[in-house]
Parts: structure tokens; C-alpha cells; sequence
């Protein structure tokens, strides 16, 4: 348990006159794999503790890691180099095998240029079989794991238990939409993958406002523009989500 503050996932941003938006250098491939299983409280998702050691140490993600060399084939895109990412990142934290041609992709996920070091992140779903019962974590970059509901860990992180990262907080929010693991992969499924290049903004209270195309200050970056609305406001006494109008299209 942490010590009950919401962790600010952006705190280590950059300045935006302290950004050469010329010079930026691309995000990382990296891949995510979102887990799930039927058990007696609905769906569960795999989640692990990220070690104290390294960056977003005491952070709750799902098994992933940037994409490596060898992940990518001859004849691979880059969508099936993040797949064999992924799988392989199962494996190396979580001990467990699966089968990248079972991913579902349905997300993809981009950091604001003025983050030091960004990731461009592709998530995919997978239902867990039975031999995925036995987790080992890595012990390096990985101490701890549950399977957890994702209203569970939503209302965890509310009142400070967890700590997690947007992109996370917004897939655990989608994986309440249905109660079993099918009707999770049939909605994750029924829309092409939703991407989301993140634009930051703040409240006049000083909350920070993650802003994904849609939202009426998207483009200027000023959460205060009146409009329709696609952002997550990360406010102190908690996340709020708020979506308007049809942004699948």
C-alpha cells in the first residue's frame, strides 16, 4: 500500500519552451498485454507491481516493455513486432506462455511530446487459459502481482491503495463494460483500435487534464476551452473520466 497521495504520472514533464518540437525524438515501440480471466467477482485482469528500483517504481501495469530487435521477423509490421513484444514481456515477468496470434488489438497509446522519455505503446486482450494459474514475476522489475476486477483496482486507486498511469486507468475503465471475458472481447473488438496521442492542459484549480482528440482543447492544449469533451481530469480526490459525441469514427 502506498502512502494514501495520488502519484503524477507527469511530474518530470519538460517545460514546453524547453522542447525543440523539431528535435524531438520519436517515442519508443513498446507493447502491452492486458490479461483476463472469469472468476467469482466478474472479469479479472492480470496486474504487477513494478520494483522500487526502476522508473514508476510501486506502479500497477499490466505485463509489457518496449519492443526489441528480435521481436520483429522478416516480414513482420510493426504491429506484429509489438505482438511478439508483448508475449515475450509475459513471459519474462509473469513466467506464462501465450500466443501473440491470439492478441486482440484495441488500443494504442502516445505520451506528450514534453515527457522526457516517451513510449508508443500498443495494448492488446487475451483470455487467460488455465496454466496461466501459476504467475511467476521476475523478481528484477517485477515484485508482486494479483488478479484483480477492474472496478476493484479502479476503486483501490481512488482511495490511494494503487497507484497507476492514464493509459492504465482508462483500459481498467473499459474492462468494466462487460462481466465476462468474452463480452469484454467482443466490446474491446467491436470498434477498430482507439488511439490516443496525448495533449496535456490544466483546471483553474491546477489539476492536470490528459486531452485526447475530440476534446474541444485538444488542439491548444487548454483544458478550459468550452466544447465537447474527451479527457481525464487528475484531480487530487481522484480520476474523472468524460467523454462526448462519437470518437470511434
Amino acid at each position: 500500500m502506498n502512502d494514501g497521495k495520488k502519484f503524477d504520472p507527469y511530474a518530470d514533464l519538460l517545460k514546453p519552451d524547453e522542447v525543440d518540437p523539431e528535435r524531438v525524438p520519436p517515442p519508443i515501440p513498446a507493447a502491452t498485454l492486458v490479461l483476463l480471466r472469469d472468476g467469482d467477482d466478474g472479469v479479472e485482469v492480470l496486474m504487477l507491481r513494478k520494483t522500487s528500483a526502476i522508473r514508476f517504481g510501486g506502479m500497477w501495469v499490466f505485463p509489457g516493455g518496449r519492443v526489441d530487435p528480435g521481436d520483429r521477423l522478416p516480414g513482420d509490421d510493426d504491429t506484429m513486432a509489438a505482438r511478439r513484444a508483448a508475449a515475450r514481456e509475459a513471459r519474462e515477468e509473469a513466467g506464462i506462455e501465450v500466443d501473440p496470434g491470439e492478441f486482440l488489438w484495441f488500443s494504442h497509446w502516445t505520451p506528450p511530446p514534453i515527457t522526457p522519455k516517451r513510449f508508443s505503446t500498443w495494448f492488446f486482450a487475451a483470455r487467460a487459459e488455465g496454466h496461466h494459474a501459476a504467475i511467476t514475476v521476475d523478481g528484477g522489475e517485477i515484485d508482486d502481482h494479483l488478479w484483480i476486477n477492474p472496478a476493484r483496482a479502479l476503486a483501490r486507486h481512488a482511495v490511494g491503495e494503487i497507484d497507476l498511469v492514464p493509459p492504465t486507468w482508462m483500459t481498467l475503465q473499459r474492462l468494466c463494460a462487460r462481466d465476462t471475458v468474452t463480452g469484454v472481447l467482443e466490446e474491446l473488438g467491436a470498434t477498430p483500435p482507439r488511439v490516443y496521442v496525448t495533449h496535456l492542459g490544466k483546471t483553474p484549480e491546477g489539476d492536470r487534464v490528459a486531452l485526447w482528440a475530440g476534446d474541444a482543447g485538444y488542439e491548444a492544449w487548454d483544458a478550459s476551452l468550452p466544447g465537447p469533451r474527451h479527457r481525464l481530469t487528475m484531480a487530487k480526490s481522484g480520476y474523472r473520466f468524460e467523454e462526448s459525441g462519437d470518437l470511434d469514427g
